[in-house]
């Protein structure tokens, strides 16, 4: 593979006079299924192969895949990308230039314990069932439920003109499981997410019964509460509610393709824009985390990014274009969905650095407010607006968790709500999740609960 791909590179460099090349190419296999109330909706298994090209000519990208390793397809394809940024060249104000990057040459191989790719699509169905079953006889209740579950596993391998070359393993294994009620004309909806790129081996620590059940549960719990009232209040956020808010309302705001395009941090670097408390990192460095790689798809290798220290702006996400434009290092942030699309930046595993308050010293002097533990959903905005929708909530009374609220949500100002941060835990979690930006990413989020002096909360009046 590594000869084929150079090949493809000189000609490239050596034919059509590129300035920089690189090929990409996966063989993945991938299992995808759905369940819903025990019934097998669908069940897939294949093979991606293919292969991306990427040039640099006369300072413009150009790029083309295909779904093959036929060499004549691919010098065919290297040829049409060559002209293609011949034809863009023709129009860019400014060349596009890349930071250097270490040259590396390296093999990653994955070891999990239980490698999916052994594990019968028989076995993997029952597994799901276990989760679909085990949610349904929680409670009468419970009307709906159904499992998505993905794994993908194979190699990638990537070879540039500079003269790295590196083949990586990838696994994955995914799965969500949602959870519907209903009672005396309420109608509730839980989710869990998993992932892992361990291995199979995530079904036993987490195994489908429990799973099933702990969704089950946050469902029926749902039905008794009551909605918050609207208004700014005082809130601790649990690690999973931390995860999508650093995620959402700060992560994508320093990801340096958006920076550039208007994002707030763009004029906010190297200055303080949330409490002394506050300090997030984009690390694709953890273990078995499911934003973890070694190499990202520009050949970088991934590392841990210092994003916000004690509340000042530090670093952003890069790829090689972005890093040479901000003067700065690539921190192997580019990642592509698969060879089909062009690399981009994405955040890895983006979370809050833990401090050194308990759960009960963040409560303490709540007198009135509330408590969120799960999300159900987020977006954020180029100007900093960002919204959260909470899946488990609790009122706060004069210290202490009470009662459960449904329908809620938090919203605001990013850096406005970066300076109320008031305490921080010393607890951690990252939490795996996909992410869309016009591709999807396997990411992580997390961190340790927080407290937040005021936030506005949205409820009934």
């Amino acid at each position: 593979m590594k000869d084929l791909l150079t090949k493809i590179n000189n000609t490239a460099t050596q034919k059509f006079g590129a300035q920089y090349a690189e090929a990409r190419a996966q063989k993945l296999y991938k299992t995808a299924l759905t369940l819903k109330e025990e019934r097998v909706e669908a069940a897939k298994q294949g093979i991606e192969n293919g292969v991306a090209i990427r040039v640099l000519v006369n300072g413009a990208w150009g790029f083309a895949s295909v779904g093959s390793l036929d060499t004549a397809i691919l010098e065919a394809a290297v040829s049409d990308a060559c002209r293609m940024a011949k034809l863009a060249s023709a129009r860019l104000k400014k060349p596009i230039k890349l930071a250097a990057a270490k040259v590396i040459n390296d093999r990653v191989i994955s070891k999990p314990k239980k490698n999916p790719a052994d594990i019968l699509m028989e076995d993997k169905i029952k597994t799901a069932l276990t989760v679909n079953s085990a949610s349904l006889d929680v409670d009468k209740r419970i009307k709906s439920c159904s499992v998505d579950y993905l794994d993908l596993t194979g190699s990638s391998f990537f070879v540039n003109s500079d003269g790295s070359s590196i083949e990586q393993d990838k696994l994955y294994v995914w799965a969500r499981i949602t959870a519907s009620a209903q009672s005396e004309g309420v109608f509730t909806f839980s989710r869990e997410e998993i992932g892992s790129t361990a291995g199979y081996e995530l079904f036993d620590q987490q195994t489908p019964e429990a799973l099933g059940e702990k969704v089950a549960k946050l469902a029926i719990e749902q039905l008794n509460a009551k909605s918050p009232r609207g208004g700014k209040f005082p809130v601790v956020l649990g690690p999973n509610v931390v995860g999508v808010f650093v995620h959402e309302a700060f992560g994508h705001l320093a990801e340096a393709d958006l920076a550039l395009s208007g994002g707030v941090l763009a004029n906010n670097f190297g200055k303080k824009i949330g409490s002394d408390l506050v300090t997030f990192y984009d690390d694709g460095t953890i273990k078995g985390a499911f934003g973890a790689f070694k190499y990202d798809d520009e050949g970088v290798e991934s590392q841990k990014t210092l994003l916000i220290k004690d509340g000042v702006v530090t670093g952003l996400m890069h790829n090689r274009e972005t890093a040479q434009k901000f003067n700065a290092q690539p921190t192997g942030n580019a990642r592509a969905e698969d060879f089909r699309v062009e690399p981009i930046i994405r955040m890895r595993c983006t979370y809050m650095a833990p401090r050194d308050q308990t759960f009960e010293e963040l409560i303490k002097n709540v007198k009135s407010g509330y408590y969120f533990k799960s999300f159900r959903g987020g977006q954020a905005n180029l100007d900093g607006t960002f919204q959260v929708g909470i899946q488990e909530g609790y009122e706060i009374e004069n210290g202490e968790v009470g009662g459960p609220v449904r329908n809620a949500s938090i919203s605001g100002n990013t850096l406005e709500t970066l300076h109320q941060v008031s305490g921080v835990g010393k607890d951690f979690m990252l939490d795996p999740g996909r992410c869309g930006k016009g591709q999807t990413a396997f990411i992580s989020d997390g961190g340790p609960h927080i407290r937040i002096s005021k936030v506005v909360v949205g409820g009934s009046a």
